[in-house]
């Protein structure tokens, strides 16, 4: 009897420390070179043994792959992130020293953290799920592509510019599996709960002020509109006083050299915040079912960055003088974990009362009898 592919995946990936393991331990692995090489033909491996797994199985969805082999990368992050905090050691040093040396960053120890907790259970959840998992796909599908957009801009701009090695360019694969991911799991049909005419109807007359849960929602997004425009001011060195006052007295972390901070301030001012205005439409605009998809995408994405934001705010291995200040922690953590908390709430919003944001239907049926006439 074949374990169920979960399973496999699990103790697949918890190959990942044991190779790195390995890898410290021979010097001749430890060039550039042979790094990348390794690091490939190890992937390529994972992959092999995963067509192995599901051998038996026809039309296997080609997103299982992407999951699974993430799995194992999820387990090498958090790998990296158990060894720059001191918990492990003898893992991680060849690799930091001629692979990436920024993943010895705060940012990336946070990044990794998430990689190989929240990651790793959204893989292991989907692929238990694999046959409805459309929702938690884009779910990961936000959270890898903001974590992709930060990264590789803020190394080629940030300090580790100049110490870029060939194990970086691994990430190119990376970056572009999530963005054909997040495509097919955007044209695949919706899960739609099943609501009457009626009922729909009857919510799409209320206005915004007679819906106080998306008034609310849609104050705490122009709320972060307008912080992510101040403080992508700040990280473009605008002269204002209080852009000033700001950055030195409550997040000097938006200075900090690695380049991650500023790069994530930028990614806010010209793409989430024009995705936070069509949110915003589709608030106060009955009938915008793509509310459904695009606000878990979002959150997704919006809480990956966060986590990294503000754990690396405060990690020890940011330098001090960039460190939020002891006096300034609580509104600051405060400010920053409303900017994940309104993309999670608009969710939760969107899921648990969605006939706002359904198409109108004929009265007397319901959406889903529209879809099979």
């Amino acid at each position: 009897m074949r374990p169920p592919e979960e399973v496999s995946v699990f103790l697949l990936s918890l190959l990942a420390p044991g190779v790195l393991y390995t890898m410290n331990s021979i010097p001749m692995l430890q060039e550039p070179l042979p790094i990348l090489g390794i690091g490939m033909t190890v992937l390529g491996s994972v992959l092999i043994l995963l067509l192995c797994t599901v051998s038996h199985k026809r039309n296997v969805d080609p997103l299982f792959y992407v999951f699974a082999e993430f799995s194992f990368t999820c387990m090498v992050g958090l790998t990296n992130a158990l060894e720059q905090d001191g918990l492990i050691s003898g893992f991680m040093g060849f690799y930091l020293k001629m692979g990436e040396p920024h993943l010895s960053s705060a940012y990336a120890v946070m990044m990794s953290y998430w990689e190989g907790i929240v990651h790793f259970i959204l893989f292991l959840i989907i692929i238990h799920r694999i046959k409805s998992y459309r929702r938690l796909g884009l779910l990961w599908a936000g959270s890898s592509i903001a974590h992709q957009i930060v990264l590789i801009p803020g190394v080629v701009i940030g300090k580790y510019g100049s110490n870029i090695h060939l194990a970086f360019w691994r990430n190119v694969p990376f970056f572009l599996v999530p963005f054909w991911a997040a495509s097919l799991l955007f044209s695949r049909p919706r899960e739609m709960p099943i609501v009457t005419a009626d009922k729909i109807a009857e919510e799409q007359k209320k206005g915004l002020l007679s819906r106080p849960v998306d008034l609310l929602l849609s104050l705490l997004l122009l709320g972060a509109m307008a912080f992510s425009v101040f403080r992508g001011l700040v990280v473009l060195d605008c002269p204002l006083d209080t852009c000033f006052t700001y950055v030195y007295q409550y997040e000097p972390y938006l200075k900090d050299p690695v380049g991650f901070p500023r790069v994530m301030m930028l990614v806010y001012l010209f793409y989430a915040l024009p995705l936070q205005t069509v949110l915003i439409y589709g608030l106060r605009t009955p009938g915008c079912s793509w509310m459904l998809d695009w606000s878990i995408f979002f959150a997704g994405a919006m809480a990956q960055m966060q986590w990294c934001h503000i754990g690396a705010s405060f990690h020890s291995r940011t330098p001090f003088t960039y460190r939020v200040p002891a006096d300034k922690r609580w509104p600051v953590i405060a400010l920053n974990v409303l900017l994940a908390a309104a993309p999670a709430l608009l969710v939760l919003r969107c899921h648990t009362r969605p006939a706002y944001f359904m198409k109108p239907i004929p009265k007397g049926q319901t959406n889903n009898d529209k879809k099979k006439n």
